[in-house]
């Protein structure tokens, strides 16, 4: 393993753990040449996934790009982050546990969307008035007021 801090190949193993998701093995790592520690994860290789797009191109799949969606609806609203981490985390499995090498956008827009409804419902909102494209004040409206009785109706 490479020192970020030297470059140097040769370093030692500190200390190895499984993460909290049991995904992958956190290394705790120590530069012979510099004697400076870093964190290093060992994860399973994945087969790329490639998500088709609604104009039929595609794209390898980046579970970066919900992330930063998943945060910018978050945004100034009281969402814990561990609570945005374990979405993540939920889409990104059920992605991979499809078991296709080819997914719909729609679909994992929907698996934001849904995850998004029990977290917080403004977060949803702004989540859907980008992804369905909201045209007018009336769609936006009627996608609260849907919000809404599902709501009373739990």
């Amino acid at each position: 393993m490479k020192c970020k801090y030297c470059g140097s190949l040769d370093s030692k193993v500190i200390d190895s753990r499984l993460t909290e998701d049991g995904s992958a093995i956190r290394r705790r790592r120590e530069c012979i040449n510099c004697s400076r520690r870093y964190t290093t994860y060992e994860t399973v290789e994945r087969t790329p996934i490639y998500v088709i797009k609604k104009g039929g191109i595609r794209q390898e799949f980046d579970i970066n790009k919900i992330r930063n969606g998943i945060i910018k609806a978050c945004e100034k609203r009281p969402v814990p982050i561990t609570k945005i981490d374990n979405l993540i985390s939920d889409i990104e499995k059920r992605v991979y546990n499809m078991g296709e090498q080819e997914i719909n956008s729609e679909k994992i827009g929907d698996l934001v969307i849904n995850g998004l409804r029990e977290i917080d419902d403004v977060a949803y909102v702004r989540f859907a008035s980008v992804y369905r494209q909201f045209k007018d004040i009336d769609t936006f409206l009627s996608e609260i007021e849907s919000l809404l009785s599902k709501r009373n109706n739990d």
